[in-house]
């Protein structure tokens, strides 16, 4: 028996072809590393290609060492001398070879972040530009999005126009120049000094294009413009090019990923051959057909429409319910129920959510009911820095008493008190038997730390009003004032990454929660308090940790979830304004929009048998309460693909709904999953005009400066006062006059 004959018709096209370009568009769970692994062994087998001409490179060093594995399984002798490594890997081994070229010894350091870090705050204090205005983590972030996008200190100098971008260029030239000095490059500079390296020494390139004659790669939806630079490079001379991907699950735009490499592969390399997986080995028609609907609204997307021969399998399942409490409450015993009946294990359900603070809810909900669970590519919620840092705060203005807390914050947002300071605030604080806050407030009598007395003043003043305003505040009310006494959250609002936008998520769900503990105990007819508040999240947290059971349930992003499977899926969340995001919504680009798609048809396509979809008509956000309608990306689906729409008999509900919410189901279940329910349906006469004054709810107040009468619906142009020029769709805008 042939090691093809496991291979279906298309597979076996995409490997017999290893002459010239090739573009494998593998759909989900269309077995595309069996193509990738199978192809090297009939390079190798059929067509003797030696083993030192052929480069495979992926991504992670998960990815190249599952690879590695089952090359060697395939193809045995020869396959240590095939080129199997990430894109990093393979520039560190070509780098450590030539990087003298560059001007740089062979025993160059590679900077992680931390020291990227450090490097930005010695050239910020250098340049005397103030950290506190201009964060670290956020130039990072730029840097590393202009290295993506190969833009070197000189190029982006020649782009600025305010003062912002010229700050920011003076920055990146000195990094530059700093890690230059110490012989140091940082990981994107790894491929673009590679790019460099090549293109300023042909005789090299020409070295490595003979050498990696058959090139593969992996994953190639996910490429920027630097790494698709680099392929492009090494393919040039022999144009022997695979790469396999698929642009519907291309989700990392954030990170820097151009999803028109793969798009336009056929423009850049002429004679292109297109393999077109389709045939999915994961999942049922039903989940497969509701994917293809999603997806097919895209117009950025090359055609194809999965398909499988495992049968129709069992109907979706969508709920809406009145809170994101009783979704989670219903998420929660929908697992028990199939568990108890034999239908799965823990292990094989999977909650994948579109951000990382809808987890929360989720987490209590399973600790209260004894269930299992675990959160894949994150932490949990209790135990995430932010979330820490403000319990901290909070113990810290109820007692004083919890050492470990007051030392957490001390320095939280930092405030130039060193370690030195602390150790000897610790050590008075043992020697005269008190704690280590009531030292802060004797700091004046601790000898060596005069230099930061002012610091430790305003510090503990902070806590000393907070604990005075905690007599007449409400906890979500104190919790507000927190963060706005200690710069917390107007840091992570100035970073402005996508991790400080995380964690300022994150924070939004920590007050929703407290909000809900006092509504809750305030049901009751008790008074809600601190002390208590801080009580039930101990709880949680330790009844958390002792969830050890090997079977669990999983908890994750839609991001964390790419390339996994699971047999039962519930994809939580899907309202308007949460996926896809009011960003995308009233983006002016269509890109924004699409990519949240794609993010969907990512979440669908991780179901094997039963897939879940849930909503809630209200939703906490920062502790107060929002109406979300149905997720734009689930309205139009085929009723038939469904088991059961939104009703009376499948919403799960513990509390009795008032009329309007009635109304609203009814009204949704009229609609639901119609061809027509999702069209914009124009405006009446506007109550404005060009030249007026408006206001919009996420863009503020602006200038109307032109309307068209677009057919479907009124497009408006506003200058608005701080988020620039938008055009917008009238009915979506509701713009207000403002007289």
């Amino acid at each position: 028996m042939s090691i093809y004959d496991s291979l279906n018709d298309k597979q076996m096209e995409a490997v017999r072809h290893t002459e010239g370009p090739l573009l494998i568009l593998a759909g989900a769970g269309s077995g595309k590393t069996r193509v990738l692994t199978h192809r090297v062994a009939y390079l190798i087998e059929e067509k003797n290609v030696n083993p030192f001409y052929i480069m495979a490179i992926t991504f992670t060093n998960k990815a190249a060492g599952e690879m590695r594995e089952r090359i060697n399984e395939l193809v045995g002798y020869g396959a240590e001398s095939i080129w199997v490594a990430t894109f990093h890997s393979s520039c560190v081994r070509i780098l450590r070879r030539y990087a003298e070229c560059l001007g740089y010894d062979r025993n160059f350091t590679i900077y992680d972040a931390e020291d990227q870090k450090t490097v930005i705050k010695e050239v910020c204090r250098r340049c005397n530009i103030d950290t506190k205005q201009v964060k670290e983590n956020s130039i990072m972030y730029r840097i590393s999005h202009a290295k993506d996008r190969m833009e070197t200190p000189e190029i982006v100098e020649k782009e600025v126009e305010d003062f912002e971008e010229k700050q920011f260029a003076k920055i990146y030239r000195e990094y530059q120049k700093e890690l230059f000095s110490n012989n140091a490059m940082d990981f994107d500079d790894l491929i673009l000094n590679t790019i460099v390296l090549f293109e300023k020494n042909p005789e090299i390139l020409e070295g490595y294009q003979d050498r990696f004659r058959y090139i593969m790669v992996d994953e190639y939806q996910d490429t920027n413009l630097a790494q698709f630079r680099l392929i492009y490079l090494l393919a040039k001379k022999h144009q022997n090019l695979c790469v396999v991907g698929d642009d519907d699950q291309s989700i990392y735009r954030f990170r820097g990923a151009n999803i028109e490499n793969i798009l336009s592969f056929e423009r850049v390399f002429l004679n292109t051959k297109v393999v077109k997986l389709e045939q999915n080995y994961r999942s049922t028609q039903n989940i497969l057909d509701c994917a293809n609907e999603v997806i097919k609204k895209n117009t950025g997307r090359k055609e194809k429409r999965l398909w499988t021969e495992n049968g129709r399998g069992e109907k979706l399942h969508f709920h809406q319910f009145e809170t994101s409490y009783e979704e989670a409450e219903f998420v929660c015993d929908d697992i028990a129920r199939r568990v108890r009946n034999g239908d799965y294990q823990y292990s094989d359900c999977a909650i994948l959510y579109r951000t990382n603070a809808q987890s929360r809810i989720f987490e209590e909900k399973f600790i209260y009911a004894n269930v299992p669970y675990r959160i894949i590519g994150g932490i949990n919620f209790y135990s995430r820095k932010e979330i820490k840092d403000i319990i901290a705060y909070l113990k810290t203005i109820d007692n004083g008493k919890d050492d470990l807390a007051v030392k957490r914050i001390i320095n939280v947002p930092k405030r130039g008190i060193g370690a030195a300071t602390i150790n000897r605030i610790d050590d008075y604080a043992q020697q005269n038997q008190i704690s280590f806050y009531e030292a802060l407030l004797e700091h004046e009598d601790i000898p060596g730390i005069s230099r930061s007395s002012k610091k430790i003043h305003f510090f503990t003043n902070v806590i000393q009003v907070l604990r005075a305003k905690s007599e007449t505040l409400s906890l979500a009310e104190l919790a507000e004032e927190l963060l706005e006494m200690t710069g917390y959250q107007a840091e992570l609002i100035e970073e402005d990454t996508e991790e400080s936008r995380a964690r300022l998520d994150n924070i939004n769900e920590l007050i929703s929660k407290i909000v809900a503990y006092e509504e809750k105990i305030k049901s009751s007819n008790q008074s809600p308090t601190l002390n208590g508040f801080l009580e039930e999240v101990a709880l949680i947290a330790d009844l958390d940790d002792l969830n050890q059971n090997q079977d669990y349930v999983v908890l994750m992003t839609l991001h964390s979830a790419k390339g996994l499977e699971f047999p039962n899926v519930y994809l939580v969340g899907l309202e308007d304004g949460l996926f896809p995001g009011y960003l995308s919504i009233y983006s002016e680009s269509l890109e924004e929009m699409e990519e949240e798609r794609r993010l969907c048809y990512v979440g669908i396509t991780r179901a094997q048998k039963t897939l879940n979809m849930t909503a809630a008509f209200r939703r906490m956000v920062r502790g107060e309460w929002q109406n979300h309608d149905v997720s734009r990306f689930i309205k139009n689906l085929p009723r038939e693909l469904f088991e059961d729409a939104p009703s009376e008999k499948t919403a799960h509900t513990t509390v009795k709904r008032p009329n309007a919410y009635q109304q609203a189901k009814q009204d949704f279940q009229r609609k639901a999953f119609s061809s027509v329910s999702n069209k914009i349906e124009k405006s009446g006469a506007l109550n404005y005009k060009e030249g007026d004054t408006v206001e919009h709810i996420k863009f503020g107040r602006g200038v109307v400066t032109n309307i068209q009468d677009g057919g479907r619906d009124f497009e408006v142009t506003v200058e608005f006062e701080t988020a620039g020029v938008k055009r917008l769709f009238a009915s979506f805008a509701k713009l207000k006059k403002i007289e």
